[in-house]
């Protein structure tokens, strides 16, 4: 299971060693896309667009409650009532978090009787908190 809970974050203050410019901090080489003034004009667009989509996506994962609900998520469907109590919160502020995520697509709601389940809309959200767990939390 995925979570944030035991984190080992370095302080806001912290130095760290920059990595060279054409490899990833492990070691790989980063294969990122590179752009000049031949570039087609409409790749340019694709590339903006591709941003505005990232940037969203982003900002919703922005968010301590939204990243733990995210994190309880990736291990399997989940009540609101289950997310409550996992999160220690009430119910007004997780809904309130799950409806941020439902806007943006990242979580799927099911209803049963008068309990609603939310679960992740796609492998996106689980590879993001994968990246996350091993940045943060390993």
């Amino acid at each position: 299971m995925i979570g944030l809970k035991n984190c080992n974050v370095a302080p806001r203050n912290a130095k760290v060693a920059a990595p060279e410019a054409d490899a990833a901090p492990n070691g790989d080489h980063v294969s990122l896309p590179v752009f000049n003034q031949s570039t087609p004009d409409a790749e340019f667009e694709r590339m903006a667009q591709n941003a505005r989509d990232a940037a969203d996506f982003l900002k919703a994962l922005g968010h301590e409650s939204r990243l733990m609900i995210l994190c309880h998520l990736a291990a399997g469907e989940k009540s609101v009532t289950e997310l409550e109590r996992l999160l220690s919160a009430r119910q007004a502020a997780v809904s309130q978090q799950l409806m941020r995520l439902r806007q943006e697509n990242l979580v799927t709601a099911r209803r049963e009787g008068k309990q609603i389940f939310y679960s992740l809309t796609d492998g996106r959200t689980v590879r993001i908190m994968e990246a996350v767990y091993d940045l943060f939390c390993k």
